[in-house]
């Protein structure tokens, strides 16, 4: 608290540089970071409810997941081989 205190009173956070756009919570960096900590949460919970709710075994979510990764891959290279 202290150390708080006379960071302030000091007023040595003028000789902090400030955060550069492309880390600032806005910018598109930290916004993609965000939305791929989602993307495997949601990668997560999915892998959770087939094993645990369905019952498929762990290596048949795997195998799901790994065949979603090149379905979606294909598609994507589909779309960018027409554009």
């Amino acid at each position: 608290k202290a150390a708080f205190i006379n960071f302030i009173s000091d007023e040595e956070w003028k000789s902090i540089e400030p955060v550069s756009s492309w880390f600032g919570p806005s910018s598109f960096l930290m916004s993609s970071m965000s939305a791929l900590f989602k993307l495997s949460m949601w990668i997560r919970h999915g892998h959770g409810y087939l094993t645990e709710n369905i019952g498929i075994p762990v290596w048949g979510s795997y195998a799901v997941f790994g065949l979603a990764t090149l379905f979606l891959g294909m598609v994507l290279g589909l779309v960018s081989e027409v554009l």
